[in-house]
């Protein structure tokens, strides 16, 4: 008999939505992100964790290069002892930039499944579509020598190593991180196991609406990170131009209109228009005003209009210490002029 008790104040389990991959597997519609950035300690990630799955919280959102994923699995581990079913969990991962070649790939793989406690993982993402390493901590000059800009040939034999444990039964689902449109196009194309979604920057100001719809036309789910802007990001990745969400003029007076945090606000936008937000916090009642704001007082057509016309194209992650020599910016990473930049075709 199941021993796991939510807390009472949690939500009951029944209203919160899924959305359902193109490989029939089904995700909570939103989920709870575990980077604490450099400021959040391994030990406040998981004790919120923790929290978050008594409140209701089933789709937990890990990667190994947040340094968190022992004390995370933890807290799984717990939850899971306490008689929460395994079934009942969403638990992804994601593979770090140095484990990019096939070999490693799988036995970082598996070390998350360890670390994680959890015998397997609901989905399992490459992080990014570079094997571009840099080191924990650094500042926003940091550049390795040897990072390279995206060879689909290298990534696509990652990729057969991801479809690997799929078929192994180590992952459920497989799929990418801060892809671009040139880049999925590619993917998609070569690929024998499509992947089910794709995690990228998502906010009220970075609506990067032309992926967004690419996505869903192939029945590639988006997830959306920072959903309320990042405003505990790491010092590299601000800039002065940057645009905090939480006090655009017209998320603050949704917000005020619905009486809560525009934070909330974010999450509800995310949610409605059909993105997966995985907002973060170390505050129990932040994760539990992020849980409802799926379930109950939704936004109205007009506000959701509202809220689209909040778009700058702000993108806050842009990636600076992935640069390999010779890129011109940041903007190299994003393929913003529609092609890979040093891309010259390649036929299986």
């Amino acid at each position: 008999m199941s021993t796991f008790q939510m807390a009472p104040d949690g939500i009951d389990l029944r209203k919160v939505p899924f959305k359902t991959l193109n490989n029939g597997c089904k995700m909570p519609a939103i989920g709870l992100g575990t980077f604490g950035s450099d400021h959040v300690s391994a030990e406040d990630v998981a004790k919120v964790v923790g929290e978050a799955l008594r409140l209701g919280y089933r789709y937990i959102d890990c990667a190994a290069c947040y340094g968190n994923e022992p004390e995370v699995g933890a807290e799984l581990k717990k939850a899971l002892d306490g008689g929460l079913p395994r079934e009942e969990l969403f638990v992804l991962s994601k593979v770090w930039n140095d484990c990019h070649a096939p070999e490693k790939l799988i036995e970082a793989c598996k070390k998350s499944i360890r670390d994680l406690q959890v015998g397997y993982l609901d989905c399992y993402l490459i992080h990014w579509p570079f094997p571009n390493y840099h080191a924990p901590h650094c500042d926003v000059n940091s550049r390795n020598p040897e990072s390279r800009p995206y060879i689909h040939e290298e990534f696509m034999a990652s990729w057969r190593a991801m479809e690997g444990l799929v078929k192994e039964g180590l992952v459920k689902s497989i799929g990418v991180s801060n892809v671009t449109i040139p880049k999925l196009e590619l993917i998609l194309r070569d690929a024998e196991i499509r992947p089910a979604v794709n995690e990228m920057e998502l906010h009220p100001t970075m609506q990067q609406g032309r992926l967004f719809q690419y996505c869903l036309d192939h029945g590639v789910q988006p997830i959306g990170y920072s959903p309320i802007g990042s405003p505990a990001r790491p010092e590299r990745d601000r800039t002065p131009e940057d645009i905090c969400d939480i006090e655009m003029p017209e998320v603050v007076s949704v917000a005020r209109a619905h009486g809560v945090h525009p934070a909330v606000i974010c999450v509800k936008w995310a949610f409605q228009r059909g993105q997966v937000p995985i907002p973060f916090t170390t505050k129990a009642k932040n994760a539990l005003g992020n849980l409802k704001a799926v379930t109950e007082d939704p936004l109205t057509i007009e506000e959701m209009e509202i809220l689209a016309s909040c778009e700058r194209n702000c993108r806050l992650i842009k990636g600076q210490v992935f640069l390999w020599p010779g890129a011109e910016s940041w903007l190299d990473l994003w393929d913003v002029n529609g092609t890979i930049p040093g891309w010259t075709g390649y036929s299986k």
